[in-house]
């Protein structure tokens, strides 16, 4: 079969569209036939290699996709061949303590297709079961595609993490990136006002499309002193960070007395000074956040089917382009995810 592969660490001209051996599923597993699959920034750090993290070679790269069921192992029940299905990329042991609890993305052996194992740009990938879910009929192959991981993620920062309820004030760095703009969707849907903040006026004003009560260049703008404008000097009661080192200061000074920070990724930098001071004074919480268990994706998929809500999609590049796709998501010219199509 043919799927996009790295024999080794480092540079886009490390990706190739190979032949590779076809899956085959074991005891609990399924085949899935995949029809899209979508990019996220997790794909560039496994090309360019994780510290500490070992994988074998070839590796074929990819978390997300929504394809049909293809074929069945012994051990799976309420599956049936023929089945449109997306997948949940996050993989964990489901029988450690904290899986029995339902945090399964705390569990030791966490991982995600296309970093622990092999990935979903493919034409088929060999899936455990209990990662399986329908796909929404109202959605399309594409469209499902690119609502696993970032939704997933937005969800479990948000609504279990955060609490974010209706009214609520909520900033979002950066939007046009996947989670920003999953984390969006998801808070007008919950009844909370956003603020958004981009360098870009084209990204900004469609996020005013999307929902966003403000938006601010934040080349134009002091981040801080528009926030405190805009909520009359209270400060917003959730930060969402994908950011990093670079909003890490912003948050503490545009976050509410009591308020929350909560990040999932640090893509403007890992290492960042913190004001202990204004941290305890102001009772500021901040939580880490990574994907989300089970009863997360359940959840995020109930909300979503409910409202019929369908995720921003930039653009679709077939297979054999997926190096062109990774480059235009690492030089952030997205507005939404960038989607690649395995098979009609």
């Amino acid at each position: 079969m043919k799927a996009v592969v790295i024999a080794e660490h480092g540079g886009l001209d490390k990706v190739k569209l190979a032949e590779v051996s076809k899956p085959k599923p074991v005891s609990g597993e399924v085949l899935i036939q995949v029809k899209s699959a979508a990019l996220n920034h997790l794909d560039i750090w496994v090309r360019k290699g994780r510290p500490g993290e070992k994988m074998p070679m070839p590796h074929i790269l990819g978390s997300d996709a929504a394809g049909v069921v293809g074929e069945i192992a012994d051990g799976v029940v309420g599956i049936s061949v023929g089945d449109e299905v997306i997948i949940n990329p996050g993989l964990s042991c489901r029988c450690c303590e904290y899986c029995a609890r339902g945090e399964h993305s705390e569990c030791a052996s966490f991982g995600i297709l296309g970093l622990s194992r092999a990935g979903t740009f493919a034409e088929y990938a060999a899936v455990p079961a209990a990662n399986i879910y329908r796909k929404p009929a109202y959605m399309s192959f594409d469209e499902a595609a690119a609502i696993p991981l970032v939704y997933l993620t937005a969800w479990r920062m948000l609504m279990t993490k955060a609490g974010l309820k209706p009214g609520q004030t909520l900033l979002i760095h950066g939007i046009g990136g996947g989670v920003a703009l999953a984390a969006l969707q998801l808070a007008k849907m919950t009844g909370a006002i956003v603020i958004a903040t981009s360098s870009s006026d084209e990204k900004l004003a469609r996020a005013g499309q999307l929902g966003a009560d403000h938006t601010i260049n934040y080349k134009v703008k002091n981040v801080a002193a528009a926030v405190k404008e805009i909520t009359g000097g209270r400060g917003v009661d959730v930060v969402l960070e994908t950011v990093g080192a670079a909003t890490w200061q912003t948050d503490f000074e545009v976050v509410r007395r009591g308020g929350k920070i909560v990040i999932c990724g640090v893509t403007g930098g890992p290492k960042a000074e913190t004001n202990l001071q204004a941290l305890y004074w102001n009772q500021v919480t901040i939580m880490g956040s990574t994907m989300g268990s089970d009863e997360d994706f359940r959840a995020m998929l109930s909300a979503v089917s409910a409202t019929k809500l369908k995720p921003v999609v930039d653009s679709v590049f077939p297979l054999a382009e997926a190096r062109d796709a990774m480059a235009k998501m690492e030089a952030g010219q997205q507005f939404g995810k960038i989607v690649l199509k395995v098979s009609d």
